[in-house]
């Protein structure tokens, strides 16, 4: 399974670079957007919904959001004389509230989930709370500041890929060598606090390395570091978040595309929580 999902990986790393780096501001909008779309046909069946046309109306709901959004704001517009327009700001607040209370529903799981596990509407309010902000957070941080560079956006989403994948990969081996001590044992088995705190360090070296490569103040590193950590915490409950849905829905894998990876909502659970607070903290500094 390991060599599976390191090929898969190899595969899936350099198309993830071209889409970052390589696609007009309007079709990495809309790449994004269908990613989105196939994390929501996934959602739907952690919502319990079997029927084709059960799981295809709540993704025409997140493509009607999507594209209501896009009329609204089109991506060569959420930035305005280097702010961020605040209407979508306010999406982020709401979002980071969504994830406080997330964060609140793993912790007390499974006492509190018949909160909103018996029925489809707070099934599918927590779906659209977890990706739509996830495609508007991807849009925000592309378009930052295209005028002046069109790397910039890119690179800051790398930053925020790179916190991720860093604190997966450093929570694996951590937890794989020294793990003892249980995170969430009823919500995932596997994860431990040595895991998580594994996660969280891999995360702040290479925020770190970052920094320096990218001749960064070195009085900001600290406060970039703290950031990382707020950032990898967060990405740490929306892996938690789907893991909680996935076993209330008795599933081993939100999906089957990606071979040795499950589905789409597999590879960006822990962004769908990442990307959008990593908005709000650029967007928040951008003002200052």
């Amino acid at each position: 399974m390991l060599k599976l999902r390191i090929l898969t990986s190899v595969v899936l790393a350099p198309l993830a670079m071209l889409l970052v780096f390589y696609t007009p501001l309007s079709l990495f909008s809309f790449i994004a957007g269908a990613i989105t779309l196939l994390g929501a046909w996934e959602w739907s069946s952690l919502m319990g919904l079997k029927k084709m046309a059960q799981r295809g109306t709540f993704v025409a709901l997140v493509a009607a959001i999507l594209g209501a959004l896009h009329l609204h704001w089109p991506i060569e517009s959420l930035w305005q004389n280097g702010q961020l327009l605040s209407d979508a700001n306010y999406v982020f607040t709401l979002a980071f509230a969504w994830w406080l209370v997330a964060t609140f529903l793993v912790v007390k799981y499974p006492s509190m989930s018949r909160a909103w596990s018996e029925g489809l509407v707070m099934k599918a309010v927590a779906g659209l709370l977890t990706l739509v902000p996830l495609w508007l957070a991807l849009n925000v941080l592309r378009s930052a500041e295209y005028q002046q560079s069109e790397l910039f956006g890119s690179t800051l989403i790398m930053v925020v890929l790179g916190i991720v994948w860093s604190a997966d990969i450093g929570a694996y081996f951590a937890g794989k060598n020294l793990g003892k001590h249980k995170l969430m044992p009823k919500v995932s088995p596997n994860k431990t606090i040595e895991g998580l705190v594994g996660g969280l360090l891999t995360a702040v070296i290479f925020v770190v390395i970052f920094c320096a490569c990218a001749d960064v103040e070195q009085a900001m590193w600290p406060v970039y570091a703290l950031l990382t950590v707020f950032i990898a915490l967060f990405s740490a409950v929306g892996d938690l978040l789907e893991s909680m849905f996935k076993r209330e829905a008795g599933l081993k894998d939100s999906g089957s595309c990606l071979p040795g990876h499950g589905g789409i909502l597999d590879r960006i659970d822990s962004l769908t929580a990442a990307a959008p607070i990593f908005a709000l903290c650029y967007a928040w500094t951008v003002a200052l």
